[in-house]
């Protein structure tokens, strides 16, 4: 069983249907999962983005939300990973947001997972490269 870091475009993967959430969702049950708290949040607003746009109901969302209590990943206070995901953010010109992710997962010596295409593209020729993994080559 391998550690991951996930972000909430994985999580997502796991509530609602779309592209990869096969993979997402034996990701999460095959490996020991790992997050910042700014996981659920994130995860909160793409539901209200969802909503908004009409693609889903409020009673899902509950429903989905719902699912995520307790998380079935370890959450690991943001507060802590800021100082370094600063300093990932103003070096390779990514969110930090994103960052928090990535300090995560530098901190674990692992891997983050993501869905986000071009966050792993922007990466994939920095010394972050080692850290970031794209869900449709989770299945490693």
């Amino acid at each position: 069983m391998s550690l991951f870091v996930v972000d909430a475009s994985v999580v997502l993967k796991w509530l609602v249907p779309e592209e990869h959430s096969e993979q997402a969702i034996a990701l999460l049950q095959q490996h020991e999962l790992i997050a910042p708290d700014l996981v659920l949040p994130e995860v909160g607003n793409i539901f209200w983005k969802m909503q908004r746009r009409g693609e889903i109901q409020d009673e899902e969302v509950l429903l989905a939300l719902d699912m995520l209590s307790p998380p079935p990943f370890a959450i690991h206070p943001a507060e802590k990973l800021l100082p370094t995901a600063y300093l990932l953010a103003a070096q390779h010109d990514r969110t930090a947001y994103d960052s928090l992710y990535l300090a995560l997962a530098v901190a674990s010596e692992t891997r983050m997972v993501t869905a986000d295409r071009r966050l792993v593209n922007a990466l994939s020729n920095t010394t972050l490269a080692a850290h970031v993994l794209w869900i449709g080559a989770s299945e490693e």
